[in-house]
């Protein structure tokens, strides 16, 4: 299978290049796509040097994950973070978690925050308990099979909880299944911040989420804390 990469960017220079240097290690028939939203440093010259397909479309992550899922080749979409490291057999932990099971429309990787301090330790701690609830992220790196992926009409132009949107539109096509093989993720969104009340007003968010309030009401909310 043609595995399509497709990665989100938005002044990612300081991490992208280190990404895309990690997928060119990967084994296996793959093309790279990277989706900027108005990148003001140096994230498009570092992803074109490197080889990949830069693509550009208004920002928003679901809006450039969607963008980028457009112009795929691929049978499979790989969607990662510009700060996510894959691991070294990622392609054929992919290819077995769907060639052996027909009934799966997708899946994810286990995930580790790095670092030492605290905040990625209880993280990497926390995500498993997650997923046991049917909690999966962006950042544990989601793949989908292009057919699903165009059967429920792909990621949708939220601000925020694009990820939990798509989940719950595949768990209704069929398996969403999760692969023990870890991706690398940084931690740097917490730096400098007060970590509990940030982890707070995020798992409020979350909760608002699943009560019904709309992604765009939320965002409003969500903004003073990404800015801080």
């Amino acid at each position: 299978m043609l595995l399509s990469i497709i990665i989100p960017t938005l002044d990612e220079a300081p991490v992208i290049g280190a990404t895309l240097a990690a997928l060119a290690t990967l084994r296996g028939p793959l093309e790279v796509i990277v989706v900027d939203g108005g990148s003001r440093d140096a994230t498009v010259e570092i992803a074109r040097t490197q080889g990949a397909h830069v693509l550009t479309s208004e920002r928003g992550r679901g809006t450039q994950l969607h963008a980028g899922a457009g112009v795929a080749r691929g049978d499979v979409l790989w969607f990662l973070h510009a700060d996510t490291l894959p691991p070294v057999d990622a392609i054929a932990q992919i290819d077995a978690a769907l060639a052996h099971d027909a009934g799966a429309v997708g899946g994810n990787f286990a995930i580790r925050f790095d670092g030492p301090d605290a905040p990625a330790r209880f993280l990497t701690w926390l995500y498993p308990k997650l997923r046991r609830l049917g909690l999966c992220y962006g950042d544990s790196a989601f793949f989908v099979r292009r057919t699903v992926y165009a059967q429920v009409g792909g990621f949708q132009a939220f601000p925020i909880f694009e990820d939990l949107d798509l989940l719950r539109r595949l768990w209704r096509r069929g398996r969403f299944v999760h692969l023990d093989a870890e991706v690398v993720t940084s931690a740097r969104r917490f730096a400098g911040r007060n970590f509990v009340l940030t982890f707070a007003r995020w798992a409020i968010l979350q909760g608002l989420y699943w009560l019904g309030v709309h992604p765009r009401t939320l965002c409003r909310l969500y903004a003073p804390v990404r800015g801080r």
